[in-house]
């Protein structure tokens, strides 16, 4: 396949950044819509073979890609042990996604 350029990865990475936004604004008022959003963002992705960054990933599940409201749509607990871990789960489709939290080391006063 050909080598994109840098300025057709930059279109679809800001394309997937504004139909997130686009999902995050429109959920209240009708929730298929931000999950048709999230879809074509993830179209965008894989068609221009652009990763989606990890802090608008986490909030679309896995399983049923439907666009994740913490509250609405989602559950999300912490579990506290050895390390820190986010549990969020779908509620549409009972999907469990664990997230690890590091501590912070090293830091001085």
């Amino acid at each position: 396949m050909i080598r994109r350029n840098r300025l057709y990865s930059r279109i679809a990475e800001e394309r997937i950044e504004l139909l997130y936004e686009f999902a995050r604004g429109v959920f209240k008022e009708d929730p298929l819509l931000a999950n048709r959003y999230v879809e074509v963002a993830r179209r965008i992705g894989m068609r221009c073979e652009v990763r989606i960054p990890q802090e608008l990933k986490r909030f679309t599940c896995r399983a049923c890609g439907s666009f994740l409201v913490p509250g609405a749509n989602c559950r999300v607990r912490t579990k506290p042990g050895k390390g820190t871990t986010v549990v969020v789960t779908c509620l549409n489709c009972g999907e469990i996604k664990r997230y690890p939290t590091s501590k912070e080391r090293g830091l001085r006063h």
